[in-house]
């Protein structure tokens, strides 16, 4: 029997959610044969007392895994501060791990895929990241997956030896950039990276991916990444609490197994660019984005 990598799911007050990510997660192949941990984090306030415990007893439903561990949060200690934490908790333990949110339904050969990469490169410094998500970028002559100093959060893998790089000290990861960085660290200004470690400084978002992002790109990391994105994500709804209504980030799921992966460790320069380009045309015309505006304040003004 393949030794597998556990598996980490994030949950916190979004019941449908998290049922279509563990239905489409336990019919995945290796599933049944792989121990899952879930982090479930505490109410924020009274009023999602009701959904948060409705996602408790979702997550201690009878399903189809090899074993299941559930940690419930006594009080609400946010998104970055459960993912840092259990992440830390569960890769000291096992030295590697695939992570999920509860917003992400899988490929049926995502975990083979992350399995498979994870033994491939578990030796290779360089690679720190696995990454099974991917924009609708230009895939022309791109193979089926590659390396690029990009990483994604929405469903990936790592190992202690990389995760023992991050820094969760915001100012500590600025004080190693200067302009020649900041450029590549942003694609060259097409995308708010750079953006979101201020916001991160000033106490104004807490995100521990773009930490992440940048405590890989600082010490010269690669994130392996599949041209064709191995999940879909059904976050963009309204109901999260860091993401917008919004269909800028669609993408085709991938139906068959991965089965290419490159040998040489070294930035895709195809992949690079066609990253950039998506990057600095994601918002589409005028138009596109004073609908997403509308919909959004729409949105809002309903659930208030």
């Amino acid at each position: 029997m393949q030794d597998l990598s556990p598996i980490i799911l994030f949950v916190y007050n979004r019941p449908w959610h998290t049922k279509e990510t563990l239905n489409t997660l336990e019919k995945s192949n290796l599933a049944k044969d792989s121990i899952l941990y879930i982090f479930s984090d505490g109410a924020k306030t009274s009023k999602q007392d009701e959904k948060v415990n409705e996602v408790r007893r979702i997550i201690r439903e009878a399903w189809g895994f090899k074993n299941i561990y559930v940690i419930e949060r006594e009080k609400n200690i946010g998104l970055a501060a459960n993912v840092i934490d259990g992440v830390s908790t569960i890769i000291q333990k096992h030295k590697r791990a695939i992570i999920l949110e509860d917003d992400v339904l899988l490929s049926p050969h995502a975990l083979q895929y992350f399995n498979d990469a994870l033994r491939l490169y578990v030796n290779e410094e360089k690679v720190m990241h696995i990454g099974s998500y991917m924009y609708n970028i230009d895939k022309t002559g791109l193979d089926e997956t590659f390396f690029t100093r990009l990483v994604s959060s929405q469903a990936w893998a790592t190992w202690d030896r990389a995760w023992q790089h991050f820094e969760p000290d915001t100012e500590k990861l600025i004080a190693q950039f200067n302009r020649k960085k900041v450029k590549a660290f942003s694609f060259e200004h097409s995308m708010n990276f750079w953006r979101q470690i201020n916001l991160q400084r000033k106490g104004l978002i807490n995100s521990w991916a773009v930490r992440w992002y940048a405590s890989v790109f600082l010490q010269g990391g690669l994130g392996l990444q599949c041209s064709s994105s191995l999940i879909t994500n059904i976050g963009h709804d309204g109901t999260g609490i860091h993401s917008a209504i919004s269909d800028m980030f669609d993408t085709e799921v991938k139906k068959d197994k991965v089965t290419h992966f490159p040998a040489a460790i070294v930035e895709n320069v195809q992949g690079y660019h066609a990253l950039k380009y998506f990057f600095k045309h994601r918002k589409g015309s005028l138009m596109d984005r004073l609908k997403r505006w509308l919909k959004n304040k729409l949105h809002n003004l309903s659930t208030r």
